[in-house]
């Protein structure tokens, strides 16, 4: 599993420190985000800023809750490595992999690192399809579902409203990616978009 997005787990990168699997893997994390400080400072800006006016209507308060929820995507399995951007993995389990916050130029590094599925979290309604990797989309409200339900796969707002456990929407996501990569499509793949979604990393300030 690779997790992603460095601007966007800082001020929670203390959680993945402890769950790294040796004090090198934690160094590494360190190192990328000491970097991200020299670099956002490099070009004027900082990486303790608030949310984006798209996640404050969406409910955000500060960035910490967005780092935080971005952190517990990762589950809580150990952190097994530390790659930079589009760097192949070597290791099983949780990776980290530097990369922007920036959803599509993320996703293209995990597929250059070798990721056959992408699991696209949205609470906006981000439409990404990803090929060759399918992107399978989770909606985390149901509104958003309701409103893009020929687009996005799975509802996950029943958790926030507690009509369904993490670990049954857990399971739920499981099967579903197991049936995608057994040969079902995705709602992207059956709308027939995103082969021309390659977004690498840009030279400049991108955050």
């Amino acid at each position: 599993m690779i997790l992603s997005e460095t601007p966007e787990i800082y001020g929670a990168e203390h959680l993945l420190y402890a769950r790294a699997k040796s004090p090198d893997v934690s160094a590494k994390l360190r190192t990328r985000l000491d970097w991200w400080e020299r670099y956002t400072e490099r070009h004027g800006a900082e990486m303790n800023n608030n949310p984006s006016p798209g996640n404050k209507s969406g409910g955000l308060t500060t960035i910490l809750e967005k780092s935080l929820g971005a952190v517990a995507k990762g589950g809580t399995s150990p952190l097994n490595d530390v790659v930079e951007y589009a760097e192949p993995i070597h290791e099983r389990g949780l990776v980290f992999m530097d990369s922007p916050g920036f959803d599509p130029c993320s996703a293209t590094g995990q597929v250059a690192s070798g990721a056959t599925l992408i699991a696209f979290t949205t609470g906006r309604g981000s439409a990404f399809g990803c090929k060759p990797s399918p992107s399978i989309k989770l909606s985390s409200n149901s509104e958003i579902y309701r409103r893009m339900r020929d687009d996005i796969d799975i509802d996950c707002g029943p958790i926030a409203t507690g009509s369904a456990s993490i670990e049954e929407k857990g399971e739920e996501i499981l099967d579903y990616l197991l049936a995608v990569a057994s040969g079902r499509k995705s709602k992207s793949e059956e709308l027939g978009y995103g082969g021309a979604e390659f977004v690498p990393w840009q030279i400049g300030a991108v955050m």
